[in-house]
């Protein structure tokens, strides 16, 4: 079959391999598409893990064949089931199970979908090996719905997964900051839980799509920056003023802020925004940097929000302590919110069909990387095709 093989930093190869073995209870699926994810992007162009690898997790296809003897799988799948796939499954039992941090699961951690090689997701493939202990994320595509649709749940869980970790109110005020595809499903997902989003970006059309996500208020940033100027306003091109609406004043404070952008800036912007008792919700900051200690030179991994050469803190900690603002993290998705998300992407309530500008065959997925890492001003989501495409109501 046809894979796309990471060899090195940067280095991804259209190479042949063997379509890839199943034993008893595993599924093996003819992938039709795979969406271009940011952490495979890291691990692509930063070489943080030791190739081959076939990468690719948000895979949607067609089960080809089942493992034999599996009773258990033939009542829940029948060959020519259309199917999304969910390569991180949790124990639910261990100890970070059991306080919700399923990101940390020993069990979750290992990849449970392979084209070959170390397993690493597989979807830039033809067909993929779906292991026993990640089956119960498998989820049937409806008819009406496409395989894109499906290869959508595992970032919208993802997403889903972060907006729960708010403590927000109905009717609270939530600026999200950064509105790329995931930046969009955050607006959607807020707007659909009753919150008053305030949406930042850089580029005006995808502020222009903030808006019928349901954002309530729609402001370019300045470099990244959530700053809000001092009048309500439609969109504006850079340089001009806001205009005038009818809308409400934006509030003076935020009740939550989303970062969805991997700016230190905007964290510390977006801290001094929010009221007391509000949260930051850190979700773009999935790169580690090496930092060294002054006193010992051993280096350790930490985030890329680092104090400044003057040593000082990058942030004032008396407004997390005094003002009681939490900043938080979310990675990853919750694999017990598999059956909500399905309901929202396939009843179309979060309707991803318009976050998906760009589709390029399995041969061009280097071409597919570039764009999804370097995005221009009409690109959002980027698809690879692995199968030929499918035309669905």
């Amino acid at each position: 079959m046809r894979a796309v093989v990471y060899r090195g930093v940067d280095d991804l190869r259209v190479e042949t391999v063997p379509v890839p073995r199943i034993s008893i209870n595993e599924l093996l699926v003819k992938v039709a598409v795979c969406g271009v994810c940011p952490t495979d992007i890291k691990k692509i162009q930063h070489g943080t893990v030791r190739p081959p690898r076939i990468f690719g997790h948000e895979t949607a296809g067609t089960i080809v064949r089942i493992g034999g003897g599996a009773s258990v799988l033939a009542s829940r799948f029948k060959l020519g089931d259309r199917v999304a796939l969910h390569h991180h499954v949790p124990c639910l039992d261990c100890h970070f199970c059991r306080h919700r941090a399923f990101a940390q699961c020993p069990r979750y951690k290992q990849t449970g979908i392979t084209a070959g090689f170390e397993p690493a997701g597989g979807g830039f493939a033809e067909y993929v090996r779906v292991m026993n202990f990640v089956l119960p994320g498998v989820v049937k595509i409806p008819a009406r719905n496409s395989f894109e649709e499906g290869a959508m749940l595992e970032p919208v869980n993802t997403v889903l997964k972060a907006v729960k970790r708010l403590s927000i109110l109905r009717g609270d005020v939530v600026l999200v900051a950064g509105q790329g595809p995931v930046g969009l499903m955050f607006t959607r997902l807020l707007q659909l839980q009753g919150m008053n989003v305030v949406a930042t970006d850089l580029l005006e059309s995808r502020l222009r799509l903030a808006k019928k996500f349901g954002a309530r208020w729609a402001f370019l940033g300045r470099d990244g920056s959530p700053s809000r100027p001092s009048q309500p306003g439609r969109v504006a091109p850079p340089g001009r003023p806001f205009e005038r609406t009818r809308e409400p004043r934006v509030p003076a404070n935020l009740d939550a802020a989303v970062i969805a952008v991997p700016s230190d800036d905007v964290v510390r912007q977006a801290l001094q925004l929010v009221r007391g008792g509000g949260q930051v919700l850190l979700f773009a900051h999935t790169k580690k940097t090496e930092v060294r200690s002054r006193k010992t030179d051993v280096g350790c991994q930490a985030s890329a929000l680092r104090p400044p050469a003057s040593g000082l803190c990058p942030f004032d900690l008396a407004s997390v302590c005094l003002d009681e603002k939490d900043i938080i993290g979310s990675y990853s998705s919750d694999f017990t919110l598999q059956d909500e998300v399905a309901r929202l992407v396939f009843s179309r309530r979060l309707d991803i069909r318009p976050l998906i500008t760009h589709r390029f065959p399995l041969e061009q997925t280097a071409d597919a990387v570039r764009l999804a890492s370097r995005p221009t001003r009409n690109s959002l989501k980027i698809i690879v095709e692995a199968g030929e495409p499918q035309t669905v109501a």
